[in-house]
């Protein structure tokens, strides 16, 4: 037992393998043990009557996997809309796709992740009290194979412990910082990544999903979806623009049915590099040398909105072809077995579902 300084905790993650989530339970755990009164929710579950009891001080925790170096942006729209408990004392944590070599940690990258929520959360008036990565397994099984189960308990187990020494701090109303500060010059240099991931980048790999002739339409990954991104179109799953790729429907697929059509993005990439683009630099720079008398910032400026909208167009309307040629079993085929994820060394992830004894949430 520790002598805390709150009452009350609350926590709010978003999760979609269930790093987040898991880590949150970990926090939990901690306050428990110390007699404080506890309530953990997912950002879209979050019920405030469920809080309606706290009495004293709390210290609230919002949790979330790193998108893009970002914070999912329906986790921030949470945030932006949240106004509960005013001048509460908050932490902010997030999971940032840790790997490792042999038996060393390696730790991912937060970019703005943690930076942007807390900065928000100042404004609207509460009490920063920490930020807090976890280098859980990389999830981004669109990029990589899942890790190795060996691996991943490993991992987990390490990062099981040090949250659970963090929690011990934040819980006795230390501040703790460090951590997320260790790797700043890093994250401000993906920065720049970070901002065309939230504005671009998310859109076009919400239209990298398909589902392949082994899809039984269970409906299961509709059902979890937690920004509800996948809806049925001809019979088929269908993502909209609203999907934060988070994993979770491609990695608890019963039947592996889901996956990220490498082929189509390594065509319509082709297609914007080698055709589109360089027809579009010699248009914008007709425009400014007739408009802005070549400037070159004027060039840039034009020439990355333009790029990237039709981007978003090419990606947008070559998905919605690939959906419709989806229907013919042949061609379900060539595309599913021209994807990377359908092999079986493309593993899946998501984080072991046994937890110790002394973890369990009551």
């Amino acid at each position: 037992m520790i002598e805390t300084t709150y009452e009350n905790l609350l926590i709010i993650y978003y999760s979609g393998t269930g790093n987040s989530k898991r880590v949150s339970e970990w926090i939990v755990q901690e306050a428990q043990h110390n007699g404080l009164k506890t309530h953990i929710s997912s950002y879209h579950e979050f019920n405030p009557d469920k809080i309606a009891d706290f009495k004293g001080k709390t210290l609230i925790g919002f949790f979330s996997a790193t998108h893009g170096f970002n914070m999912p942006h329906s986790m921030l729209k949470f945030l932006f809309r949240f106004k509960m408990l005013k001048g509460s004392d908050i932490f902010i944590g997030n999971t940032r796709a840790g790997m490792k070599l042999s038996k060393l940690f390696l730790p991912g990258l937060s970019g703005i992740a943690m930076y942007i929520p807390a900065l928000i959360m100042l404004i609207k008036g509460y009490i920063i009290k920490a930020m807090y990565p976890v280098d859980l397994p990389s999830n981004w099984i669109s990029l990589h194979p899942g890790i190795r189960r060996k691996v991943v308990d490993s991992m987990v187990e390490h990062y099981e412990k040090l949250t659970k020494r963090f929690a011990t701090k934040v819980l006795s109303g230390k501040r703790v910082f460090f951590k997320s500060f260790v790797l700043l010059p890093l994250d401000i240099l993906v920065a720049p990544i970070a901002i065309g991931y939230y504005f671009v980048g998310r859109f076009i790999l919400a239209k990298t999903f398909i589902a392949n002739y082994n899809c039984t339409n269970c409906g299961l990954c509709m059902e979890q979806c937690p920004t509800q991104s996948i809806i049925l179109e001809h019979n088929r799953p269908y993502w909209k623009f609203t999907c934060e790729s988070c994993m979770k429907c491609m990695n608890f697929c019963p039947e592996r049915a889901i996956e990220t059509a490498h082929s189509m993005v390594f065509l319509l990439l082709f297609i914007l590099i080698a055709m589109i683009n360089p027809y579009l630099s010699a248009k914008v720079t007709d425009m400014v040398a007739l408009l802005f008398n070549s400037s070159k910032i004027a060039f840039e400026s034009f020439y990355f909105v333009v790029q990237w909208s039709v981007a978003l167009l090419v990606f947008y309307t070559g998905y919605k072809l690939l959906h419709y040629l989806m229907r013919f079993p042949w061609i379900n085929k060539i595309i599913t077995y021209t994807t990377l994820t359908t092999w079986k060394f493309w593993r899946r992830y998501k984080i072991p579902t046994k937890m110790s004894e002394h973890t369990k949430i009551v």
